[in-house]
């Protein structure tokens, strides 16, 4: 595929990637599992730093491998066709599918919250307006490399836009309740336990920096302009994702957000405190203003969508090239020269998660996949410093080997919380992913394997 992106598209990809469903739908779980705004913060700015390391580990491997595909690359020079197959499988299934179903579906819930809808009714018509919103730009990055760069790059300037709006507005109103940010209490077997496993979802919230490196083949110098563009990127969420949370902070207490949760009938559901954003706001500034800006924050979410369009097929498509998925999914369309097929396979993925699963399993099962997968695409550095070390490094990750460590610490520690707190979908998350072993050897897929 032709490479035409620049340094201002790979970073839009970064940020759109990253800022999104996450930090507008699941700070709200935070804050109800640790009982403190305080803390909230500080598991942020420990997600920002894991973020970091491994935007720092992600630079060197992409600057090496500059090839479309992500991961996928890494680990098929590091481990071989096998692990680079499930890496693709896994990033099918999780890192693409079940994001751009969330994305989707939060985005609608934001646009349709004004209409105050509920109960089956608000189901249905958010599912529809989601389908809608995935079949739209699923044409829209078929259609050619300029109408997405063009389209992404206003839709993400809207993110930025309403968020800094909404951080503005926020820190000017809310700031006499700044109390509601010291909140701390002692921290006991159970709360460590709450806080390790609320990193999860936090790490779906960081999800995304990775984002530019599935673009490498189309990305113009991506040696140099792909670490740029990784680095400013994650500095530029971190900073965004704190300031939001600060917001909300002010607008609620930990108090208010359990107080919701707990609800009036008895029956404790998170899923109430999801649209964290909309409840903020109308808190802050009322019902005049919180439904336009929930309107606004919705649509902002569709550029998480787009580029969750963008990439997963870009993965398929890799793979596909590789002999490791169906042929057909490696075809570009005649006129754009993009991926079309593998587009498909996406866009069918993702509406039956979208019409079948609900919004806090998903996220769950996606991070504890993701970040399995990511443990062992961001150990590859060690792997090929060993295996390839006449690779040209056009970048090298600063602090090696402290930098890839303390991401790889973090993510465990990470995922022995989810495991011990969510067994069940944790279970579930590990098993699918290693469905695709047979898959890989019952499709032939280890005969045909190459590099891509």
């Amino acid at each position: 595929m032709p490479a035409e992106f620049g340094l201002p598209m790979a970073v839009c990809v970064v940020v759109a990637s990253m800022v999104g469903t996450g930090v507008l739908m699941t700070s709200g779980y935070t804050v109800a599992s640790v009982g403190s705004n305080q803390y909230m913060l500080v598991l942020w700015v420990i997600g920002g730093v894991t973020a970091i390391c491994g935007a720092l580990t992600l630079a060197e491997l992409s600057a090496a491998m500059p090839r479309t595909g992500g991961d996928y690359v890494f680990l098929y020079e590091a481990y071989g066709p096998l692990a680079a197959f499930l890496t693709g499988w896994a990033s099918f299934l999780m890192g693409f599918s079940g994001p751009s179903a969330a994305a989707a579906f939060g985005s609608a819930k934001y646009v349709l919250a004004p209409l105050q809808m509920e109960g089956s009714q608000a189901l249905l018509y958010q599912r529809l307006l989601a389908s809608l919103a995935i079949v739209a730009f699923a044409a829209l990055h078929v259609s050619g490399r300029r109408q997405t760069a063009h389209v992404q790059g206003w839709i993400t300037g809207l993110k930025v836009a309403v968020l800094g709006l909404l951080i503005v507005g926020g820190l000017a109103v809310g700031w006499p309740n700044y109390a509601n940010l010291q909140d701390p209490k002692p921290i006991d077997g159970g709360l460590a336990t709450s806080m390790m496993f609320s990193l999860v979802y936090i790490y779906y919230a960081y999800t995304g920096w990775n984002g530019a490196s599935y673009l490498a083949g189309e990305i113009r110098d991506p040696q140099k302009t792909l670490p740029r563009a990784i680095l400013i990127g994650v500095g530029l969420v971190t900073l965004i994702y704190l300031a939001i949370n600060v917001v909300y902070g002010l607008a609620l207490s930990a108090a208010d957000v359990q107080a919701i949760v707990a609800g009036t009938d008895g029956k404790p559901d998170f899923d109430r405190v999801a649209p964290i954003a909309e409840i903020a706001t109308r808190k802050l500034f009322g019902a005049q203003w919180s439904n336009p800006l929930s309107v606004a924050i919705g649509l902002m979410m569709l550029s998480s969508l787009s580029v969750y369009m963008l990439i997963g097929p870009r993965v398929i498509y890799a793979m596909a090239k590789a002999g490791q998925f169906p042929a057909a999914a490696g075809r570009l369309s005649s006129r754009a020269e993009t991926p079309a097929v593998a587009t498909l396979f996406q866009v069918a993925a993702s509406l039956v998660l979208l019409w079948t699963g609900s919004f806090e399993w998903i996220l769950v099962y996606a991070s504890v996949g993701l970040s399995s997968f990511s443990i062992l695409a961001m150990s590859s550095i060690f792997v090929l410093r060993i295996k390839r070390p006449e690779m040209p490094r056009p970048f090298r990750t600063p602090g090696y080997p402290l930098t890839p460590i303390l991401y790889l610490v973090l993510t465990v520690a990470l995922l022995g919380a989810a495991f011990k707190s969510k067994p069940e979908v944790s279970t579930i998350s590990v098993v699918s992913m290693l469905a695709g072993i047979p898959v890989y050897y019952l499709c032939g897929a280890h005969k045909r394997a190459r590099p891509i």
